[in-house]
């Protein structure tokens, strides 16, 4: 495949495998050639006429998701693709320092990265990081298949002291009160 023919479309809203597999499904019907979809990308094997894009634009509005066009607001995608794909697929290292992770995956300063990020989106990356961590410890409650312990390590926390801390803080319920309850309180990943 010839890359300097690859358009990639940046895609709002686009936070979880469900969501690729969907729109997977709207190029196969709208007969786009596609490489691969990620989380908030889209990779195309040829650019896309006017037409072509206006319909899948419209598809994926209807579908709730947003093709982005600035810069800035694909830069924001990026940054939280790269987050939650780092939750969802438990690759927490308690040592990973996420400044370093966002800097080298998006080749900018992470100063840039932060200002811009709690700028548009009114949260600093580490405390959407927080969220979306504590989303999936509780989907890793809800299943029920690890201790707490083993939830602690898969999702990077040195200890389980700080992981309730960190869940309590966030929910306002311990997790053994979280697992407790009747009806989970858990939140879709877009809207964390």
């Amino acid at each position: 495949m010839n890359t300097n023919t690859l358009q990639i479309i940046y895609v709002k809203n686009m936070v979880c495998q469900r969501c690729i597999l969907v729109v997977q499904q709207e190029l196969n019907a709208l007969k786009i050639a596609y490489h691969k979809v990620t989380l908030g990308e889209i990779y195309l094997i040829e650019k896309l006429n006017e037409n072509a894009y206006k319909a899948l634009q419209q598809k994926l509005l209807h579908l709730g998701f947003e093709i982005l066009d600035d810069k800035k607001s694909k830069l924001i995608e990026r940054i939280k693709s790269i987050l939650i794909e780092q939750v969802q697929n438990l690759e927490i290292d308690k040592n990973q320092n996420l400044s370093q992770l966002l800097s080298h995956k998006l080749h900018h300063d992470y100063t840039y990265l932060s200002n811009l990020f709690s700028e548009i989106e009114g949260i600093t990356i580490e405390k959407y990081f927080i969220h979306q961590r504590v989303e999936k410890v509780k989907e890793l409650i809800v299943y029920d298949e690890w201790n707490l312990s083993q939830i602690a390590y898969k999702m990077g926390y040195s200890s389980v002291a700080y992981l309730s801390n960190q869940f309590k803080k966030i929910t306002g319920f311990s997790p053994s009160y979280f697992k407790q309850l009747k009806d989970k309180k858990r939140n879709p990943i877009d809207k964390v």
